[in-house]
């Protein structure tokens, strides 16, 4: 990990020290320690398995779609990426990080870049499209209880969905419509060559034509593998499901019962979507205060709210960071495992930007 990087990881675990520090500073230390005193560990471990699955599943799906060019990538140097991705996107704004970083783990296990770059395309479109999908749901089904009683957070939801609408269209534009795509690109791209060099431009314009074509060839390609993108998208359903029940185990930990499993689902829903929108590494801040206004209206006890949010933040986001660490640490199989010569050039190099 480049020293920067290492700034901005420690920058981060600190705002969310402090953070978790301002909640636990409602409640005195009696009343901290005698609800973890209470807490139903086998609840909290299966909160913690749930997050480990929704890891695996995406390790399995990158596999899957990664088949085609490199049928022995092992599950361990998959279980790497998205592990790798969690921990960038936990300390960069907006969670810029992650996709570089997928990109260099993967060419340091021995994939081509330009091979590794429509895969991870491909795997964002899949994982966006069910976003949204799974919006709509929570959407039609829970969004009245979230509007009656909390107003101002249920616009940032509503911006928050249109953003991945938007995002979601675009990118089947470029999959099914590439010549308009083409030239809607190339208009916005001669407005920006007034305000850029000469020199900037012909770089952005060469990279950003370049993706558009890469990403084009490889949507034709995995639109005529009807199997492998109905299997992933199956398995990116079951990864969001696994990632949004965490919190009801969180609250069965804590004797927190009698509530409504997709309530809570559809509340946890809502809340990885208003985190997005916060610019600071990971949401926090925003992350605990969406959780107490959603949850805070079902869990009464001040000390059980606060420890709930403890909890979730340490299995959801924390747990990543580490695991991701030691996916950062970990060489992952080359030549050895895939059976040919890495593309990627030179490790040493790639690791340090890591």
């Amino acid at each position: 990990m480049s020293k920067k990087n290492r700034m901005y990881l420690a920058a981060a675990v600190l705002l969310g020290a402090l953070v978790i520090a301002n909640e636990l500073r409602k409640l005195s230390l009696q009343e901290v320690m005698g609800e973890f005193l209470t807490i139903k560990w086998v609840w909290l471990v299966i909160a913690i398995v749930c997050m480990l699955l929704h890891w695996s599943l995406e390790a399995k799906i990158l596999q899957g779609l990664l088949h085609r060019e490199t049928p022995r990538f092992s599950f361990k140097n998959a279980v790497r990426i998205p592990l790798i991705e969690h921990l960038f996107n936990a300390i960069t704004p907006f969670s810029t990080g992650g996709q570089p970083a997928q990109l260099l783990a993967l060419s340091k296990s021995g994939i081509d870049p330009g091979v590794s770059g429509s895969v991870l395309l491909m795997k964002f479109v899949v994982y966006q499209v069910m976003i949204v999908l799974n919006f709509v749901a929570c959407i039609l089904f829970g969004f009245s209880m979230l509007a009656n009683d909390l107003k101002k957070l249920s616009y940032l939801v509503l911006f928050g969905f249109a953003i991945n609408v938007i995002v979601v269209v675009s990118i089947l534009m470029l999959m099914y419509y590439y010549p308009l795509t083409n030239r809607i690109v190339g208009a916005v791209m001669s407005v920006i060559k007034k305000f850029v060099s000469a020199e900037r431009f012909d770089t952005l314009s060469r990279t950003v034509f370049e993706k558009m074509i890469n990403f084009h060839r490889e949507s034709l390609y995995m639109r005529s593998q009807k199997k492998v993108m109905a299997r992933t998208f199956l398995l990116t359903f079951l990864q969001l499901v696994c990632y949004y029940i965490v919190p009801y185990f969180i609250l069965l930990s804590l004797g927190v019962e009698h509530h409504d499993v997709f309530q809570i689902v559809v509340l946890h829903a809502f809340i990885i979507l208003v985190i997005s929108l916060f610019p600071v590494p990971g949401g926090t801040g925003g992350a605990e205060y969406s959780f107490t206004l959603l949850f805070g209206s079902f869990i009464t006890i001040t000390s059980k709210l606060v420890v709930a949010i403890v909890l979730w933040r340490l299995v959801t986001h924390y747990t990543g960071i580490l695991l991701g660490l030691v996916a950062v640490a970990v060489k992952p199989d080359q030549s050895a495992a895939l059976g040919e010569t890495p593309k990627a050039g030179n490790p040493r190099r790639i690791a340090e930007e890591i």
